[in-house]
């Protein structure tokens, strides 16, 4: 697929303030995580001695700790071998055991968390960036960017469906109001012309008549509607949610694939091999994601097709039946359709017409 190309100035300028803002934000984290770093070598006496203390505590009385040598800040392995011994042993007959091993503060795990989101961000928007300005390279499924900009295509076209049914309900709606109103005109023009009587009770007749079924109309189109929007709300976007996913792991590895292809265009020295073998197995993590949620998407895609067919074939068929069978003046042919699809409507004097579909 060609790349997307936008001539917007504004465009630009967000998307490099965004690129900025990422930047100054992975900077700064790592600032913060060398001076951590930092801080913790520059005490290693302190921490060698948090870290070989053993505390031994038996029966109540006796306590014993094991400290290095305090000019050296060093213990022998003999020696922590030997007082964890006796630890055990004191435990086993009476005491308790306390032992104080690395602990790593918390502080530090989430700045480290931040710290890999921040590189992450960084080299994903870094990706985009570069796609954007018609500079990076972007890997490209054809058959399967073909189906998700069909399936999105179809999704538009299918909620401007849902809102000129929604406006044909409207309208007859209003039509429906008025027969009742002009039934009810006519049933009391009649009543009270008595020359006139059969014939305004007629047009009384025909009007109630074409607004009870026009009730079961739109009974028939608002199930219609009900279902076309369960497709497009519920089925089509949980399908698009997951295309998503699957375009941000597709960013993910072209820009750890960008990265490696840049890693190893340089020179192989003992600086380097350690970072492209590092980037390599990245690489690796990133690309085997994504092409697992290029499958799950392709598998998604078709039940998605195979469910969409059977739900828009039943609905097209009660849609046509509906409408042909009103405006036919074949109010036995609309009763029936109402029946084949399973619909219930809701009894008279609600506020509108409802309906539930029934299980088979």
């Amino acid at each position: 697929m060609p790349f997307v190309r936008c001539d917007s100035s504004l465009f630009y300028f967000k998307t490099i303030c965004k690129f900025s803002v990422i930047f100054s934000i992975y900077v700064t984290f790592n600032f913060v995580a060398y001076f951590i770093s930092d801080s913790v070598r520059s005490e290693p006496l302190q921490c060698l001695r948090l870290n070989t203390s053993i505390i031994v505590q038996a029966s109540g009385s006796q306590m014993g700790v094991l400290q290095g040598d305090p000019k050296s800040g060093s213990v022998s392995g003999c020696e922590i071998m030997q007082v964890r011994r006796g630890a055990l042993r004191e435990e086993q007959n009476a005491g308790s055991v306390v032992l104080a091993d690395d602990i790593k503060s918390p502080a530090i795990e989430k700045l480290e968390l931040v710290r890999k989101w921040s590189i992450n961000t960084y080299k994903c928007t870094k990706q985009i960036l570069s796609e954007k300005l018609g500079r990076g390279s972007r890997t490209v499924d054809l058959e399967l960017e073909a189906q998700i900009e069909i399936l999105r295509d179809n999704k538009r076209k299918y909620e401007h469906v849902i809102k000129l049914a929604q406006t044909l309900v409207t309208q007859l709606g209003q039509m429906m109001l008025t027969q009742r109103q002009l039934g009810d005109a006519f049933a009391d023009l009649s009543l009270k012309t008595p020359e006139l009587h059969e014939e305004f009770g007629y047009n009384a007749e025909t009007q109630k008549l074409l607004a009870k079924n026009g009730d079961t109309l739109l009974g028939a189109i608002n199930f219609f509607i009900s279902s076309v929007k369960t497709l497009v709300d519920k089925t089509i976007e949980d399908t698009l949610i997951n295309i998503k996913q699957y375009e941000t792991a597709r960013i993910e590895y072209d820009a750890y694939r960008t990265d490696l292809e840049e890693l190893n265009l340089g020179p192989r020295d003992a600086n380097t091999l350690p970072k492209i073998e590092l980037s390599q197995q990245l690489f690796q993590i990133h690309r085997e994601k994504y092409e697992k949620m290029r499958n799950d998407v392709s598998v998604k895609l078709r039940f998605l097709e195979e469910n969409k067919v059977k739900v828009l074939h039943n609905q097209l068929i009660l849609f046509h039946n509906a409408i042909a069978a009103y405006f036919a003046g074949n109010q036995q042919q609309l009763e029936q359709t109402i029946k084949q699809f399973h619909i219930k409507l809701k009894l008279p004097g609600g506020d509108a017409p409802s309906w539930d579909k029934i299980h088979q």
